[in-house]
């Protein structure tokens, strides 16, 4: 089965999911309105405003998958009312101002999937004044977690496997914002709320965090868990909280420490966030202090970030540097090829021979340079 299509499968799976995102939809979305789906998939959320009275939906999807919702669509009685537009929201164009922007692009942790730019941005271009989104609030929530069985991947690498040292790949394993499902069981703590964004009006470039939990069992600290709660509508929230009883089937965000901490009920765990959503950047500090004789007293440390986990060599570092003088290589002169050709005079496979022609040392056959530039036609081209 298509990788894609198995992960719209889980997706359409999980009734607590569509039911949320149906009755928000349903509440929000009045009889007339334009909406527009932003990362639509099998286009099911627009499917649920047409359900609700939409007259117009602006279906918007870079993937292939794009074609499969134009039939899904169709079979379903709305092709009259949903038109699709294959590109990624940034850049796409509608005809319309919409009255309702939908998305599901969320994530484990709330903002990983793209949510607070691809709405800034449509609420910049694709919404009327006084639009409606969905989801309309952001919480993100933490807690220090215990979870042994979710480490083991990390400790992987320190093991020497096939007899051999992996231990440089530990820096990368422990500066990866990673996923788990978390059980109450695994929480040292009462959760806390890092972030209550509203999405309407949200247009900072970062996060920032300190909080203090109050560790309440012995054990060891594995890292930082991380979920979501939106607001998708005035009645609906939807959220991926272990402590939720109606939790939606996403899993959890899991930012491991370098080395498990040894805690004990009644120790302080000091957390300090940093996120930069746009970049996909997170930077933790945890740091773990025990109350002796009145004075809290530092036990122990960590610090990472995802930079560190992001395996950049030298060249790809020397290559980010403002002095850098950057020389296009032959597979940039081809693909810059077929851009030039694409004049909107010259038919598919004038362009693949003039391609070939001109790099031919590039290509081993017919079939390869037009598989190139079918690549470069679909993402560039209309």
């Amino acid at each position: 089965m298509s990788v894609i299509l198995d992960e719209h499968r889980e997706y359409l799976g999980d009734p607590q999911r569509l039911s949320s995102f149906r009755r928000a939809i349903t509440e929000v979305v009045r009889p007339g309105d334009i909406v527009v789906d932003l990362g639509a998939g099998t286009g099911v959320l627009g499917l649920f405003a047409c359900q609700a009275g939409a007259a117009k939906v602006f279906s918007i999807e870079q993937g292939p998958i794009v074609s499969l919702a134009q039939e899904i669509c169709r079979a379903n009685g709305f092709a009259d009312r949903v038109s699709f537009i294959k590109s990624a929201s940034l850049r796409a164009e509608v005809p319309e101002k919409a009255d309702v922007v939908v998305a599901d692009q969320i994530g484990f942790f709330g903002f990983e999937a793209g949510l607070l730019e691809y709405f800034l941005d449509a609420r910049q271009r694709f919404l009327v004044p006084e639009g409606k989104m969905i989801p309309s609030r952001l919480e993100l929530w933490a807690a220090p977690v215990n979870i042994p069985a979710r480490y083991v991947n990390v400790e992987f690498w320190s093991n020497r496997p096939a007899g051999l040292d992996f231990s440089p790949a530990c820096s990368v394993a422990t500066n990866t914002l990673d996923s788990a499902n978390f059980e109450p069981k695994h929480l040292l703590s009462e959760p806390q709320r890092l972030a209550s964004l509203d999405l309407s009006t949200w247009a900072d470039s970062s996060l920032s965090y300190k909080g203090e939990y109050a560790i309440e069992r012995t054990g060891k600290m594995h890292g930082i868990g991380g979920w979501f709660s939106a607001q998708l509508s005035p009645g609906v929230t939807m959220t991926n909280s272990p402590l939720a009883a109606t939790r939606m089937g996403r899993r959890n965000a899991f930012l491991p420490l370098e080395h498990p901490m040894e805690v004990e009920a009644g120790d302080r765990a000091l957390l300090n966030i940093h996120i930069v959503p746009s970049e996909g950047l997170v930077s933790w500090k945890v740091e773990i202090s025990r109350n002796e004789n009145s004075t809290w007293v530092s036990k122990t440390c960590s610090r990472q970030s995802t930079f560190k986990g992001m395996m950049l060599g030298e060249d790809d570092l020397r290559q980010t540097q403002p002095n850098f003088i950057p020389r296009r290589t032959s597979w940039g002169d081809a693909r810059l090829s077929v851009l030039n050709l694409c004049d909107g005079q010259r038919p598919l496979k004038e362009i693949e021979a003039e391609v070939y022609h001109r790099h031919a040392n590039l290509f081993r056959s017919s079939a390869e340079v037009a598989g190139f530039v079918a690549r470069v036609v679909a993402r560039y081209s209309q």
